[in-house]
């Protein structure tokens, strides 16, 4: 097994590694069709994938050829040790991580944002990324209790929005959220005391919804930098939604009032 084998494997089961050298870990033929060119470290491949499949990543090959990256080829068996999924899909390719900054994010005058907060769930983080690009949000915010944003489920679960999506982890949310308030924001809280129901709300202008833990909801202390509590009204004894249901009716909910706002 070379070095990049090795990095590999320590990239896939440790995020602390992930963070500590700025990569995370694509896998997927689509997935890597994806993803921007100028971000990739470095590619793995299985040979069974190569011999049927290599036409198909053409482009790829150059430009790992011309940029001097690694580009490795591995028995089937070799490469299923380095794979995450339990069905391998031959080609994994190493990213250079992102860096955006929540100043950089929050800084658009009328932004739509999302701000998550210790979501644990890999698939509800990769399928808000994903819904969020389609609602047209600007930006996810997310505390670092959440779960790792390069976690692989996470990034199979975008289907690509994660290249396109800005995101940011940041220490002191709550903090965050009464600078954006008292900034001129509208910071909306999908929770069980509202009394408002979510259309009634205003989201056409700069505006901020907050999303909490799958199992306990959003914090007292996150709850309190709200404008406002918002539910989402239900039919029979169904009590709550999945974070990620509810964030994506929410954000849906945004972006027909900014379209009819025009």
């Amino acid at each position: 097994m070379n070095q990049l084998e090795k990095n590999i494997l320590r990239w896939q089961k440790k995020p602390s590694q992930r963070r500590s050298d700025g990569v995370f870990i694509v896998e997927g033929i689509k997935m890597i069709r994806e993803l921007p060119l100028e971000r990739l470290t470095a590619v793995a491949a299985s040979d069974s994938f190569m011999k049927e499949h290599r036409f198909q990543i053409s482009e790829l090959e150059k430009t790992c050829k011309s940029q001097k990256l690694p580009f490795v080829v591995v028995p089937d068996g070799d490469y299923a040790r380095l794979s995450d999924t339990k069905t391998p899909q031959g080609i994994l390719a190493v990213v250079r991580a992102y860096d955006y900054t929540a100043e950089e994010i929050l800084k658009k005058e009328k932004g739509l944002y999302l701000a998550l907060e210790s979501l644990q769930d890999p698939g509800n983080l990769g399928t808000i990324l994903r819904s969020g690009e389609a609602a047209g949000v600007d930006g996810l915010i997310l505390n670092e209790s959440c779960v790792d944003l390069y976690n692989p489920k996470v990034i199979r679960a975008t289907m690509g929005s994660f290249f396109r999506m800005k995101f940011a982890v940041t220490k002191d949310l709550p903090g965050l959220v009464q600078r954006f308030r008292e900034d001129g924001g509208a910071v909306y809280a999908a929770h069980l005391k509202g009394e408002k129901s979510y259309e009634q709300a205003d989201y056409t202008g700069k505006t901020m919804i907050l999303i909490g833990n799958e199992s306990k909801g959003l914090t007292d202390a996150l709850t309190k930098e709200a404008s406002e509590l918002v539910r989402i009204p239900m039919a029979g004894k169904v009590e709550s939604l999945n974070a990620a249901m509810a964030a994506t009716i929410l954000m849906f909910e945004a972006m027909r009032q900014r379209r009819n706002a025009g």
